[in-house]
């Protein structure tokens, strides 16, 4: 018997260190020395939501959030192309942190209570609200003008949350991507669609045969990079970058560069750019 127990112990002891040494490797996945280990930092971005995260004609990504993600990879790891991008949903941001998929998150996320509870936000670099957008020749000036309507959202936004919570009369159809989303109200599907406000003056810049007709819904909103829960090393990382990149003015040239010419002279850089303040 004894002969059996010392035969069977190296074993168990390998499983032990092999068990303890997984979770200490995820619990360290995010870190910067994982990072930095790995030599490339994945960051999560939309693909399809003009101008501020998509793929282009050559299949390159760009917009604003991918402009931030390549200085935050220059600073990190000394060149701005040692980013993965990941091409992400609305509704499974929060998933690709918790499940790893990601190092960081910047594909427009608005910050709010209810994502703070899942995951760490950093300061922000952008100020939003919600917008409602119909089609030119539309009756529609109000959310009451919405109660006998099809209002169009996309799933896990802010104003999926909003009219959820505010208005859940109002008959919705969501849809998981942008480009479903808008292909609907271009289609008829719905007879108004509401999303991030400054993503509307963009798309309604490139769509005549539509208008905004609420312009500015619920709270003033901040949309800032994520991390997951508890990283805190990487939080500060990217925080410390950012309080640095507000005093170099980083964020209006991001602005002239990825955006301004989608917005138009309605639109300024203070509309849109917020500016941190160091202690």
């Amino acid at each position: 018997m004894k002969k059996i127990l010392l035969s069977v112990l190296p074993a168990f002891v390998m499983l032990v260190l092999v068990a303890c040494g997984g979770n200490s490797n995820s619990q360290t996945l995010n870190s910067l020395d994982a990072i930095k280990q790995r030599g490339v930092i994945r960051i999560g971005v939309f693909g399809d939501k003009p101008p501020f995260g998509y793929v282009d004609e050559k299949g390159l990504n760009q917009g604003y959030d991918v402009y931030l993600a390549k200085r935050i990879a220059k600073e990190l790891l000394g060149d701005e192309n040692k980013v993965q991008f990941v091409l992400v949903e609305a509704a499974n941001r929060v998933e690709f942190l918790k499940s790893n998929k990601v190092d960081i998150i910047l594909a427009n996320f608005t910050k709010t209570p209810q994502r703070a509870e899942q995951v760490d936000f950093c300061l922000p670099y952008m100020k939003v609200a919600l917008g409602v957008v119909v089609p030119k020749d539309s009756n529609i000036t109000s959310i009451q003008d919405l109660q006998d309507k099809t209002l169009l959202l996309n799933k896990g936004t802010t104003a999926d949350a909003y009219f959820t919570q505010n208005y859940p009369d109002i008959k919705t159809l969501k849809y998981d991507q942008n480009t479903e989303t808008f292909a609907a109200l271009i289609d008829g599907r719905g007879d108004a669609l509401s999303h991030d406000n400054t993503l509307l003056f963009a798309w309604v810049k490139d769509h005549p045969d539509f208008k905004i007709v609420i312009k500015e819904l619920g709270n003033q909103d901040f949309i800032a990079p994520a991390v997951k829960k508890g990283d805190k090393e990487l939080e500060e990382f990217i925080n410390a970058l950012i309080l640095n990149l507000d005093q170099e003015k980083f964020f209006n040239k991001a602005y002239d560069e990825t955006l301004r010419s989608h917005f138009g002279d309605d639109v300024k850089a203070d509309d849109v750019v917020v500016e941190n303040k160091k202690n």
